[in-house]
């Protein structure tokens, strides 16, 4: 999990991307949100869901970067707000500092 962290923290976009995705954010919605991006089955939990959002999104980031035809920048803030969220709603660890 601490994994998939690092991995969201070291992620680097457009500031108007993850601008748009913070203001989307308050709106998130995990039921009807994640589900109408993951299309498929159950919820997954945060965790599994995290790795399928960023699978997701760094399709569409190469998209964006490659200038395709089909990108497009909502969905891409769609994911990005999905990830933000499944990140805000993951359970807390908490870590084993020895004193």
């Amino acid at each position: 999990m601490h994994d998939i962290l690092e991995t969201l923290r070291a992620l680097r976009r457009p500031p108007l991307l993850i601008r748009a995705a913070r203001i989307g954010l308050q709106d998130y919605r995990r039921e009807v949100h994640l589900r109408r991006l993951l299309r498929d089955g159950p919820l997954p939990q945060s965790p599994t869901a995290l790795i399928r959002l960023l699978e997701t999104e760094a399709a569409l980031d190469e998209e964006r970067r490659l200038a395709a035809s089909g990108y497009s920048p909502a969905r891409h803030v769609e994911v990005l707000i999905a990830m933000m969220g499944e990140a805000r709603d993951m359970p807390v660890v908490p870590s084993l500092v020895e004193t």
